[in-house]
């Protein structure tokens, strides 16, 4: 049976196991996808009938490199890591680093690197974070412009480089749809002035990363433990206990998102 047949075999029949689950017959799957195609439907609806291990496999394979992982090395960053260096070892993954993360995220990340073998390329401001408080002050105690700004120069503009100097062509994210109402919409697939972005787990619950986080013996960010849904800049970010509610968690109830999944403006 030809290469392409065995594809469209694998593709017709339908998903039996849960989003986090990880079948036998995985390593076959993959979507009929002609090379270079960038019809988003089509690949969306592809994506649908692949578990996320089958979906990384056909962006590797079929979307241009260079391949590259966006961590925050948050609350459940472990999956995204975990899934993508089983496909593909030594995937370049992008952290942006504030200066201002927690120091339990700085230690996470030391741990993931070590255990997984990451092969990690951080990227900063071009100005150091106490450069910045000289100049402009703190700008996240400066209402919603002064965040913007702050985002701008320490998370879009170094994500803006990073994908320029690696040569990106297609960049995998841990987006999932039910972590806030601005990512309801997820897609598995997106295609933006040239480059593709690719949510293997949008679909994901969370039970699934509880699930698989457990069979792979994998650990949550240790301020998960302490009530952290979702973890930032240690000036932006609060438990949940403290904020009451899961939107206010960040950038004080301003906003929810960093700037890095909004819209365009970091694919630019």
């Amino acid at each position: 049976m030809s290469n392409r047949a065995a594809t469209q075999n694998s593709l017709d029949s339908d998903r039996s196991s849960t989003p986090g689950s990880l079948p036998e017959h995985a390593n076959a799957q993959c979507c009929p996808i002609e090379r270079g195609e960038i019809h988003l439907e089509h690949w969306n609806r592809s994506f649908e009938r692949l578990d996320a291990s089958g979906r990384i496999r056909c962006a590797l394979e079929h979307l241009p490199g260079t391949h590259v992982l966006t961590s925050s090395f948050g609350a459940q960053a472990a999956v995204s890591l975990h899934l993508l260096t089983q496909e593909q070892p030594d995937i370049p993954v992008i952290l942006l680093d504030t200066g201002y993360l927690f120091p339990e995220t700085y230690r996470f990340l030391g741990e993931l690197r070590e255990r997984l073998h990451l092969n990690l390329h951080t990227y900063r401001s071009r100005q150091s974070p106490a450069w910045q408080e000289a100049i402009y002050g703190e700008r996240w105690n400066q209402g919603l412009e002064g965040i913007e700004q702050y985002n701008l120069e320490n998370k879009i503009e170094p994500m803006r480089r990073a994908l320029d100097e690696l040569s990106v062509g297609t960049w995998f994210s841990g987006l999932r749809r039910v972590q806030s109402q601005t990512r309801q919409e997820t897609q598995f697939v997106q295609h933006t002035n040239g480059r593709y972005k690719v949510n293997p787990i949008a679909d994901w619950t969370d039970r699934d990363v509880h699930e698989y986080l457990q069979r792979n013996d994998l650990p949550y960010h240790p301020l998960w433990h302490k009530g952290y849904v979702s973890i930032g800049d240690v000036h932006t970010t609060v438990s949940l206990a403290d904020a009451g509610d899961e939107d206010q968690t960040r950038f004080f109830g301003l906003k929810r998102e960093c700037g890095l999944h909004e819209g365009d403006q970091v694919l630019g």
